[in-house]
């Protein structure tokens, strides 16, 4: 039987992380699948030895960035109506007055919320919204590609690209099955939905569950419940290297233990260099009583700022960053793209580390994976970097109201704490594991590490 050919499509770069640098392109080929990367972004995937097609050149309707950006609020509209729960403004990006084509876009974009913000105004956007992408140059160079290559299944990477519309709706006018993947778990509180399928592979019957609720045109017939590849290569054991290796290559310090302080980037954590100052300072306490600890500092990728320069500075004695492998392509933050090394980096940094402390990550469940725990910062400072924020904002979003118990994490409510904080983790005296693990079996499906081998199942059942 000839094998069938599946179109993974890669409208940004984002999906290159599960969908490029794990083992779902390995364990699918192993199906006797045929697979080829359609891909949109600037990376080539032609030196991993994986067959890809570029997607065809061309724009998005000049309308359509304006209708994707009125759907996200009147989605959010509607969802403070159903919910009456003002948090789902959190989610919002200020419009731009700076020139005069923003204006004008910021201006059209309010006239069309205005107008439409009702379910049924709703269902008219998105409608307007694949009838002009129809119509684009765009689309009809990408059904002369399907055309050629006829795959028998189109595979998005990402809901939440406008690039990614006119390949799927080419896709879906020549009758080739469809399915997109929702990214990440905080997702579809915050209106991203832009690609619409015949199927949607989510994380969890959580986030099945939360599909339903904010997209009622979805059916559940329509849903898959896969888990993530983003965890996978942390179950490999072959990429953790022993600990003098590691501690080689980073200049670490064998006879130290260390605390992972994971970055996040300005505008989720504006305060970031002064919270990474207040963890220096309590080690550098618990240095001065005899212990010997040092924090690794891994930056957001995305957060080329120099924001972080002058606490590396006066705290060389005690930070050790390690930069994450990711490689800019283009000019853009959107084009700074994750590499396969640092699947490997993050997995081996976690190991070498004994607990991590950031604000409101998902690398709780990376360190829970390795059996380690997790601070969540939750206090402000004096001198804030933006006016009038705070941690409440974060800490108010909707995802984290998926966790079991508060106790999912350990939380630090202020500066004063952290030098107890970080002495009971590594006296073993605390730990959040126990409920995080509660955490992650709610946010993914079990086993983790068999996420690509049920989306690759789940594709064979489809089609």
């Amino acid at each position: 039987m000839k094998p069938k050919k599946i179109f993974v499509l890669l409208p940004d770069g984002v999906g290159l992380r599960n969908f490029a640098f794990s083992n779902f392109y390995e364990l699918g080929k192993a199906k006797d699948f045929e697979i080829t990367y359609w891909n949109k972004t600037l990376f080539d995937l032609k030196d991993l030895n994986y067959s890809e097609v570029k997607v065809a050149s061309g724009n998005n309707h000049f309308l359509t960035d304006i209708l994707k950006n009125a759907r996200k609020h009147i989605e959010l509209n509607l969802n403070i109506k159903k919910s009456n729960s003002e948090v789902y403004n959190t989610y919002r990006f200020p419009f731009v007055y700076s020139t005069i084509k923003n204006a004008l876009r910021s201006f059209l974009t309010r006239l069309l919320i205005f107008f439409f913000s009702s379910n049924r105004g709703l269902k008219l956007i998105r409608s307007f919204i694949k009838k002009i992408e129809s119509k684009t140059s765009y689309f009809d160079a990408c059904v002369d590609q399907l055309r050629q290559e006829k795959p028998d299944f189109v595979f998005c990477t990402n809901q939440r690209p406008v690039l990614g519309i006119a390949p799927i709706l080419a896709a879906q006018s020549l009758n080739i099955p469809t399915a997109t993947f929702i990214f990440s778990w905080d997702n579809l509180p915050k209106a991203t939905m832009v690609i619409e399928t015949d199927y949607y592979f989510v994380w969890s019957d959580h986030m099945k569950n939360e599909l339903l609720h904010y997209y009622p045109y979805i059916k559940k017939e329509q849903i898959v419940v896969t888990g993530t590849p983003q965890f996978e290569s942390h179950y490999d054991a072959n990429i953790i290297q022993s600990k003098e290796i590691f501690f080689e290559i980073y200049q670490l310090d064998l006879t130290k233990k260390y605390i992972c302080f994971s970055g996040d980037d300005i505008t989720t954590s504006p305060n970031d260099p002064v919270y990474l100052e207040d963890a220096a300072k309590a080690v550098r306490q618990l240095n001065q009583e005899g212990n010997n600890i040092g924090i690794v500092f891994r930056r957001c990728p995305v957060d080329v700022s120099n924001r972080f320069d002058t606490v590396l500075k006066m705290y060389s004695d005690v930070i050790t960053p390690i930069q994450p492998k990711w490689q800019k392509i283009g000019s853009s933050w959107n084009t700074i793209l994750p590499t396969k090394e640092d699947m490997s980096l993050l997995a081996n940094t976690i190991y070498h580390t004994e607990f991590v402390i950031n604000l409101g990550s998902s690398m709780v469940f990376d360190y829970v994976i390795f059996k380690k725990p997790c601070i969540y910062i939750n206090y402000d400072v004096n001198d804030c970097f933006i006016k009038k924020w705070t941690v409440k904002k974060i800490y108010n979003y909707i995802h984290f109201q998926s966790m079991p118990s508060k106790e999912a994490v350990l939380w630090c409510r202020q500066s004063n704490d952290l030098k107890q904080l970080f002495e009971k983790i590594l006296n073993k005296e605390v730990s959040n594991v126990g409920e995080a693990d509660k955490w992650f079996e709610k946010i993914t499906c079990q086993p983790a590490n068999l996420a690509s081998d049920r989306i690759w199942k789940s594709i064979n059942s489809i089609i």
